[in-house]
């Protein structure tokens, strides 16, 4: 799950993201062996501190709900903002995950059209690859190059308003 992705989402919704029933969601009766959360954190800088605080303590709420959680420090980028790609690090364990576990189906949480070559990839192993997002936010390259694409849309609109 790309988090900054996937909330990203869920706020163009109007919708706050419920990461348990998303969980749920995704799983459709079958049986979860990991729910990796992929995590941006504000840079490690005292202007940052208050917000960093905010989302470590998100990202303990994720871990204390069974989520693992694998973080980036961000760097300050323009207009008060800040960066922290965790798109490699997605691919990466992916691919080793994937290797290490042989899952039958792997669920890629994000509208990124950077990952369809990481989708074929995983595919060329024999793996299911599915992508979930909205369909607004679903990049093309993304969506034809996974087995399934799963419209979050629906689920979202049952989510409480922001």
């Amino acid at each position: 799950m790309d988090e900054s992705n996937i909330t990203s989402s869920a706020k163009g919704a109007g919708r706050k993201l419920d990461w348990l029933a998303l969980q749920e969601h995704l799983l459709a009766g079958r049986q979860l062996i990991e729910t990796v959360v992929y995590a941006g954190l504000p840079p490690a800088m005292p202007e940052w501190q208050a917000e960093r605080d905010k989302k470590n303590k998100f990202l303990h709420w994720l871990r204390s709900h069974g989520f693992m959680v694998v973080c980036k420090d961000g760097s300050p980028s323009a207009d008060a903002h800040y960066k922290a790609n965790v798109d490699v690090l997605m691919a990466i364990d992916a691919i080793e995950l994937t290797a290490q576990m042989a899952p039958d189906v792997i669920i890629l949480v994000t509208g990124d059209a950077d990952f369809a070559d990481l989708a074929l990839h995983i595919r060329r192993r024999g793996i299911r690859v599915e992508a979930a997002s909205t369909a607004p936010t679903m990049g093309a390259g993304l969506k034809t190059t996974t087995n399934a694409f799963i419209d979050l849309t629906p689920l979202l609109a049952k989510f409480e308003r922001l």
